[in-house]
């Protein structure tokens, strides 16, 4: 799948507003429930009122990062920003950030891993990856992670850059058969603080093609702040990744 993340719209018509045929390519969005219904936070569109909730094959889970393909049917929707019709939602491994230590550092592992550069960034308050990976063996499951060191003078950098790491763990089971459909994660960084003079984050990874790379990510501003739809202004990838 190609995750594209502007919020254009194929139409079949050229008439002001949206119509039947009016649809969006597939997005980034967080599940939030109220009572037995859900709505969507999506990075791109904002609030989303699904109308089709009776999707008796989904079950929402409240913070679970999803995928999302729909039609537009109006704006300012109540206190929603659309009301859509969901033409497909996938959801997608969310995960939080987890805090490196040296009693758990083997558990995160330290393999090299096939990262997308198409798709791979931040939005909504998550760091978001897609990857081919590297079927496992033995009916293992490999793990993936991205943490923070529990030591201050690692986590930020005299250039005022958070270092975070991209961990993956293969535990040597991997059959040289990779996956043809890249997988999606999603890692929350709402637990992230930002102290003040902190100018982005690097994130750092094992590319099987370039080795160790690093991806830059600036603030838009200096002061205190939490990590947010709107906390970056632009991505300098250091390396192509694949």
């Amino acid at each position: 799948m190609c995750l594209l993340v502007l919020p254009f719209l194929h139409a079949c018509d050229d008439d002001e507003g949206y119509s039947i045929g009016d649809f969006t390519p597939p997005l980034w969005a967080t599940v939030r429930t109220t009572g037995n219904a859900f709505y969507l936070d999506c990075d791109v569109w904002g609030t989303l009122w699904p109308v089709n909730i009776d999707m008796g094959w989904y079950e929402a889970v409240d913070g679970k990062r999803v995928i999302v393909s729909f039609n537009p049917l109006s704006d300012n929707y109540g206190e929603f920003d659309h009301a859509v019709k969901i033409l497909d939602i996938r959801n997608v491994l969310t995960k939080p950030l987890e805090v490196l230590t040296a009693d758990n550092d083997e558990e995160f592992g330290n393999d090299a891993m096939r990262v997308l550069k198409e798709g791979t960034g931040i939005s909504g308050g998550y760091f978001n990856v897609w990857f081919q990976q590297n079927m496992p063996t033995d009916g293992v499951k490999h793990r993936i992670s991205l943490v923070r060191s529990d030591s201050d003078e690692k986590f930020m950098d005299e250039d005022g850059y958070l270092h975070l790491q991209l961990r993956y763990n293969d535990y040597d089971k991997v059959s040289g058969v990779y996956n043809p459909y890249p997988t999606p994660v999603s890692f929350s960084l709402k637990s992230l603080e930002v102290p003040e003079g902190a100018k982005g984050l690097k994130i750092f990874l094992k590319s099987e093609k370039n080795g160790d790379v690093a991806l830059t990510y600036d603030f838009k501003t200096d002061k205190p702040l939490n990590v947010s739809t709107d906390a970056f202004r632009g991505v300098d990838a250091v390396g192509s990744l694949r």
